[in-house]
C-alpha cells in the first residue's frame, strides 16, 4: 500500500496537533488525523513518482494544493500510496512498487483479490484501517472502482470543486482529485477541508462550499435510514447489466434499488448506449 513514509516527520507534526489540542488551538476537526496520499500529488517531504520508475527519485518543490490544505487543516500524512503507473490501469497491478492486494482478500498468492485502480493502495489503506482518509484521483473511475472494490466510500467530486494543481495530470478535462473514507461523513469531512478556490487552477470552481454543507452531509448521512426520497427520479442503466455481473452483486444491485422504491424514489429503467465506448 504504502510506497514511501516519513514516520519521524508524521511524529512530529502529530506532536505539534497534541499541543494545539491541549491549548485549545486545534485548527479543525481533521487536527492530528492520519491520511494517506496517492503517489500522484506532488509532495516536498517525499518522493512523487505516479508509480513509475521514470520519477524515481523525483521529489517536487512544491506541495499540492490538496494536500496542502490538509497540511494547513492539521492532518498527519502518513506516506505515499501506490497506483498503477500514471494512473493507467483499473487493479493497481502495473506499478513500479507491484501490485497492491485487496486487504479483504483470503489468498495472497496466485487468486489474490486486487483492490481496484488506478486508486487502489489509498482504497486498501483505508480499508485495513492504516488512516482516516486518503486523496486519490479520478479520471474514470479510479477513486469509484477501488472503492467500491474495497467495501468503503469514494468520492469523486463535480470537476473543479478540487484544484489539480499539484496533481500529475492524465487527462485534464476529467482529472478530478478524491477521497476515500469508510463513512460518507468522514469523506464530507475531508471535502470541506480541501475544496474551494484557487488562483492556481484556472478550471477550479470560484464558489467555495456553504459553511454549513459539512455539517449538513453528516447530518444527513447520520439518519440515512429515514431519509426522504419523494419526488427524486432514479434512473437504472440497462447496460450496466453485464453478462459478467456477479449473481451476489445482482442481489446487493435489486436490494438497493429496493431499498429506493422504499425511501419515495421514483425508479425508471433507461438506457446509456455509450457506456461500451
Amino acid at each position: 500500500m504504502f510506497v514511501a513514509t516519513d514516520f519521524e516527520h508524521a511524529l512530529e507534526l502529530a506532536r505539534a496537533s497534541d499541543e494545539r489540542r491541549a491549548s485549545g488551538k486545534a485548527r479543525g476537526l481533521l487536527d492530528g488525523i492520519p491520511v494517506g496520499i496517492k503517489d500522484i500529488f506532488c509532495t516536498t517531504n517525499l518522493a512523487t513518482t505516479a508509480g513509475s520508475k521514470v520519477l524515481e527519485g523525483f521529489v517536487s518543490p512544491y506541495e499540492s494544493t490538496a494536500t496542502q490544505r490538509l497540511l494547513d487543516q492539521g492532518t498527519v500524512p502518513l506516506g505515499k500510496l501506490n497506483m498503477d503507473e500514471f494512473a493507467m490501469g483499473s487493479g493497481t497491478l502495473y506499478s513500479k512498487f507491484g501490485a497492491t492486494i485487496n486487504p479483504w482478500s483470503k489468498d495472497l498468492g496466485d487468486n489474490a483479490v486486487v483492490a481496484g485502480g488506478s486508486s487502489g493502495g489509498s482504497a486498501a489503506a483505508v480499508a485495513a484501517g492504516c488512516c482516516f482518509a486518503a486523496l486519490g484521483s479520478d479520471t474514470g473511475g479510479s477513486v469509484r472502482q477501488p472503492a467500491a472494490y474495497c467495501g468503503i466510500v469514494g468520492l469523486k467530486p463535480s470537476y473543479g470543486r478540487v484544484s489539480r494543481h499539484g496533481m500529475i495530470s492524465y487527462a485534464s478535462s476529467l482529472d478530478t482529485p478524491g477521497i476515500f473514507a469508510r463513512s460518507v461523513g468522514d469523506a464530507a469531512v475531508v471535502l470541506k477541508a480541501i475544496a474551494g478556490p484557487d488562483h492556481m487552477d484556472s478550471t477550479c470552481m470560484t464558489e467555495s462550499l456553504p459553511e454549513n454543507w459539512c455539517s449538513n452531509t453528516v447530518e444527513a448521512s447520520q439518519q440515512s435510514s429515514t431519509v426522504d426520497l419523494t419526488g427524486v427520479r432514479v434512473g437504472v442503466p440497462a447496460e450496466y447489466f453485464v453478462e459478467e455481473l456477479p449473481e451476489e452483486i445482482l442481489n446487493v444491485w435489486d436490494k438497493g434499488v429496493a431499498w429506493l422504491r422504499e425511501a419515495g424514489a421514483q425508479v425508471v429503467s433507461m438506457s446509456l448506449p455509450t457506456t461500451k465506448l
